[in-house]
């Protein structure tokens, strides 16, 4: 008989959001804060943050398998090329929010997520160049004290917004450098922190030293 996802421990210190729902504590124990380095996985989380404008997180989450089935695993090929009648068929489609301005957002992103990666070769290597290629770990001891936005989500903010990208304000990239692990900012009390800690210690520091800065693509 198939198992079902193992539960997350629930006698564990966490980060206060994520309390209350057994889907937010395993998102929680699992993926917020790792560094994470894949494109389109980037540009995934990129649409959820902006499709969670307005709403709560858990929203998104519930809905992600949903999102993943109706955008194509958020292939940015695919997503770009979308016209009318697909987009009608998403503003129809229970399994995502069905908000016009999101939706065309998406598409947009994706078309603008293209040309970024056209010119400069990776949109992992332009986001994770906001914190200079390091992750940022951060020592706050309560939740209150963590910002809504930073000087590095609103140069990231502006730069997208620049280069035509749509629901990047600094708050939602904030939470997309907090979900992507660009800064840890679990709380000093949850466990969590001193294992994001040693994984940006090696998944992500180690490997974006040796990177160089952020550049357009040379020709060949």
């Amino acid at each position: 008989m198939a198992r079902g996802p193992r539960p997350e421990p629930v006698d564990r210190v966490r980060c206060g959001w994520s309390l209350g729902d057994p889907l937010y504590r395993a998102y929680h124990d699992r993926e917020w804060g790792v560094p994470l380095h894949d494109d389109r996985r980037l540009f995934e989380l990129l649409c959820l943050e902006g499709a969670q404008a307005g709403l709560a997180w858990i929203t998104i989450l519930r809905k992600r398998a949903g999102y993943r089935r109706a955008f194509d695993r958020f292939d940015p090929r695919k997503v770009a090329g979308y016209r009318a009648a697909k987009i009608r068929s998403l503003l129809a489609d229970p399994g995502i929010v069905r908000n016009r301005l999101k939706v065309h957002g998406a598409v947009q992103n994706a078309r603008a997520f293209l040309a970024l990666r056209e010119e400069l070769g990776s949109f992992d290597r332009f986001v994770w160049s906001f914190v200079g290629g390091v992750p940022r770990t951060n020592a706050w001891k309560m939740l209150k004290e963590v910002p809504p936005r930073t000087p590095e989500s609103d140069a990231l903010s502006k730069a997208l917004q620049k280069r035509g990208f749509t629901f990047v304000g600094s708050t939602i990239c904030y939470a997309f450098m907090q979900s992507a692990g660009l800064v840890n900012d679990h709380t000093t009390d949850c466990f969590r922190h001193s294992e994001v800690t040693r994984l940006a210690a090696t998944a992500g520091g180690g490997q974006r030293r040796r990177k160089p800065p952020v550049g357009p693509k040379q020709p060949s």
